[in-house]
């Protein structure tokens, strides 16, 4: 008889942390961009992400029973496309709802729906961590008020003035109906393993979007410090089990009640359910994420970019940059120092005229060597990644003719690898130029990026101009003057450094902007950008 196939637990309970948290310029940046980041959720899903929340009636049908005649005020806190409004609409029709998003485009959506009224609907859009409900809702007017994955999205530091916001609308006998993730929720490990946490239970999505997973623990004093008492808590593990892909897949969240009525604790004893384990049907689970999309990593979302330089527009495939954290290549994004460095280039032809011009860490986007392509003698764009590499193909066919992509090779090259850097000795002449956007983030990488570069530039006799290496980047973890001591040890001395307008070299750079009449109104005008021209001295 055949043995039972084994099925795989991913991520479970023992997965390892990476021990990296984003840095602060990130967290700055998804708190900053938080509410940009949802709209481009809903402007990239619209209403077809979310399932809608038929289990509201089984979990707390009996907050929402009223005497006849009375009519109950609901506030749905993030309503989203509206997955909890319509189906409580289609239960209970006499209810009123109050609906608030920060995402203008999730409102919108909710204003588009079939069943919109505005007899029985307020949507609006409104920021809770900032924007006073009061100015919108009546104080002490709500019944009931729902938040289910909402409060998670929050950063841990703003959630005490969300509860004071809705506090204040709350009447005195309000309700707050809660579900949300869980600590230990198969989402949690995976974004630990892969460095994607902010703080302590709190990361960033792959998309931008954030989520904390709360304990038991946490969540009830976070009520209860602001002037909450709890009627009932109760966190649900539950093994879900994809079978096509052999996945078991452990899911959990925390559901509570929480009312402004003072209770007692005999009360809570009666009310709070004992953690619930077992199988659960899918109309049950509501974690407010497309589980399958969690692991199927061959799955990468792709948009077309349109990027002008001077003459010439690029409609690029890539992935959007606020998915950089779900990537294991960075070079599958388009970053600013690629959209600079293309610009000069084709304001100012004569950098590559005539030369042979090798790109280090070209990406998937390739547009510097493509706008090199036109002047140069020939390009060689390389990468070490080859799903980076794919797409730059897909890209360089679609975007250029071919009397000019036939000037373009492409290659892998993993800096330091001497196979890849024999490979491409044997089948292209050596180069005048190196060029390379955002390739030098890292310290570990500065090194074997120079001696690659040395590895595969012409030697010249000292009377011919020597080649050159540009480098375009944002300073992050490798500090310019650790660049360019590296450079020195590998033969390369600086000739001329730009930041963000400011020269401090021989005025190359600054000619190069002369041409550049754009710049001050370009997108990247304050980015912090920086520009380093070395050229081989020896």
């Amino acid at each position: 008889m055949a043995s039972e196939e084994k099925k795989i637990q991913i991520y479970s309970s023992s997965s390892s942390s990476s021990g990296r948290l984003v840095t602060p310029f990130w967290k700055e940046k998804y708190e900053r961009d938080a509410k940009k980041y949802w709209d481009i959720f809903y402007r990239r899903h619209q209403d077809k992400f979310f399932k809608d929340r038929h289990y509201l009636d089984k979990e707390w049908g009996d907050y929402f029973q009223v005497k006849e005649g009375q009519k109950l005020v609901i506030l749905e806190v993030g309503c989203g496309a509206g997955n909890t409004i319509f189906p409580l609409l289609s239960i209970y029709p006499n209810i009123f709802i109050h609906a608030c998003d920060f995402s203008p485009r999730a409102v919108d959506l909710v204003k588009q729906h079939k069943d919109y009224s505005a007899k029985q609907i307020n949507a609006f859009v409104c920021d809770i961590t900032i924007d006073n409900l009061c100015e919108k809702i009546e104080p002490l007017s709500v019944d009931i008020l729902t938040m289910v994955f909402v409060l998670s999205a929050v950063s841990p530091e703003k959630m005490p003035s969300v509860l004071q916001n809705i506090r204040q609308v709350l009447s005195k006998n309000g309700c707050v109906l809660f579900r949300d993730y869980a600590s230990g929720d198969l989402a949690q490990e995976r974004l630990t393993s892969k460095g994607q946490e902010i703080s302590e239970n709190f990361y960033v999505r792959g998309d931008g979007t954030r989520a904390y997973y709360f304990s038991e623990e946490f969540l009830t004093n976070l009520f209860l410090e602001n002037g909450f008492q709890l009627l009932e808590i109760d966190t649900h593990n539950k093994q879900v089990e994809n079978r096509s892909l052999e996945l078991v897949m452990n899911r959990s969240w925390i559901q509570a009640v929480f009312t402004t009525k003072p209770t007692n604790e005999q009360e809570l004893q009666n009310n709070t359910k004992e953690e619930k384990t077992g199988d659960v049907q899918s109309n049950d689970l509501d974690l407010s994420e497309e589980i399958i999309s969690l692991f199927n990593t061959s799955q990468i979302v792709h948009e077309i970019i349109e990027i002008q330089a001077k003459d010439q527009i690029f409609k690029i495939k890539a992935v959007p940059r606020e998915n950089q954290h779900t990537c294991k290549s960075t070079g599958l994004m388009v970053w600013e120092s690629a959209h600079l460095m293309c610009n000069l280039l084709s304001q100012n032809p004569k950098i590559t005229e005539g030369k042979s011009v090798l790109e280090l860490g070209t990406g998937s986007a390739g547009i510097c060597s493509m706008v090199s392509a036109r002047t140069a003698k020939l390009v060689l764009a390389t990468d070490g990644d080859l799903q980076s590499i794919n797409l730059l193909k897909e890209n360089v066919s679609s975007n250029l003719d071919k009397e000019y992509s036939d000037k373009i090779l492409i290659k892998k090259l993993f800096w330091g690898d001497k196979d890849d850097i024999k490979e491409i000795k044997e089948h292209v002449n050596l180069f005048d130029l190196v060029i390379g956007t955002d390739v030098s983030y890292v310290r570990e990488a500065i090194l074997p990026l120079f001696e690659t570069a040395r590895e595969l530039v012409l030697e010249r006799e000292s009377c011919e101009m020597k080649p050159w290496i540009i480098l375009c980047h944002t300073e992050r973890r490798a500090d310019e003057e650790f660049i360019v001591s590296v450079a020195e040890s590998k033969g390369f001395e600086l000739l001329d450094r730009w930041f963000n307008g400011v020269c401090d070299g021989n005025g190359i750079i600054k000619s190069w902007f002369s041409n550049y009449s754009d710049f001050a109104e370009s997108s990247v005008r304050n980015s912090p950008l920086s520009i380093l021209v070395f050229q081989l001295v020896d």
